[in-house]
């Protein structure tokens, strides 16, 4: 499987480097894209500060603050009602029903390992307050970080005018969402079950491809919308090697993916 990886990845180096601030030796990955080892600057991107859609990528922010409450809040995992507009939500979902309950811990399994915009519009509802306090939260948390290529209209990666982020924002956004207690387990998840509050179970699988599939590969977001196309921030370990790969509108994401990471462990392992 490795081998067929670095094919792809050979495939994708295609063509000169173009010039700019980072080498870019995989100009057809995508519209953009960033790859770094472990917590170093990204050693390979295009079009990093371009301002692009971000699609279900928005959720890192929104997952990033629920976790950071969960874990000052020792009532965070108290039963929360989904509202008519949560159960309401379109595109993909975890098929909550108005009135249901379930456990802030579950929404944000439900909002990480499935994309459910259900899931994430009923963490932006409680844990803000209201969707438009929740917002002006990430907002905040964006500039805190130094996040300036990035603004966002709603919780959960809809397609609006003003929402939109870079490719290295994205990746610093990562970094901190990963930094977070809990993140790193829930995203590496192909598979997890949440339970109302009834009692009802359900089952939720990954969108994520590469996990299971490819060596190392632990996480972390995957995204689609017309207008965003194919976006995912995929992760991968191996031994005392960590590779960090943002991609943003490309042809076919799981390959240039686990071509980028592939190709970035190459190069560590070139580095020695």
């Amino acid at each position: 499987m490795p081998r067929r990886w670095l094919a792809a990845a050979l495939a994708l180096a295609a063509g000169s480097a173009r010039g700019g601030e980072l080498p870019d030796p995989f100009p057809q990955a995508g519209a953009a894209y960033l790859v770094a080892l472990g917590d170093e600057p990204p050693i390979w991107g295009r079009a990093p500060d371009a301002p692009r859609l971000p699609a279900s990528l928005t959720k890192l922010m929104t997952a990033l603050l629920a976790l950071e409450e969960r874990g000052a809040d020792a009532d965070a995992d108290a039963w929360e009602t989904v509202s008519a507009r949560a159960a309401a939500e379109t595109g993909s979902r975890a098929g909550l029903r108005r009135g249901e309950a379930i456990t802030r811990a579950d929404a944000i399994t439900a909002t990480l390992v499935a994309s459910a915009n259900d899931a994430c519009l009923a963490l932006a509802e409680h844990v803000g307050g209201s969707v438009a306090t929740f917002v002006e939260r990430m907002n905040r948390r964006a500039l805190a970080l130094g996040l300036t290529g990035t603004h966002f209209e709603n919780p959960c990666g809809h397609d609006a005018p003003g929402h939109r982020s870079t490719a290295r924002d994205l990746l610093v956004l990562a970094r901190a969402a990963l930094a977070a207690p809990g993140f790193r387990r829930i995203v590496a998840e192909e598979r997890a079950t949440v339970r109302t509050r009834a009692g009802r179970t359900i089952a939720l699988r990954t969108h994520n491809v590469l996990l299971g599939r490819l060596p190392g590969a632990s996480g972390v977001k995957s995204g689609y919308t017309e207008g965003a196309g194919q976006c995912v921030v995929a992760l991968a370990r191996r031994g005392d090697v960590e590779v960090l790969v943002v991609l943003l509108g490309a042809p076919d994401r799981w390959w240039a993916a686990a071509a980028l990471l592939e190709a970035g462990f190459a190069e560590a392992r070139r580095r020695g």
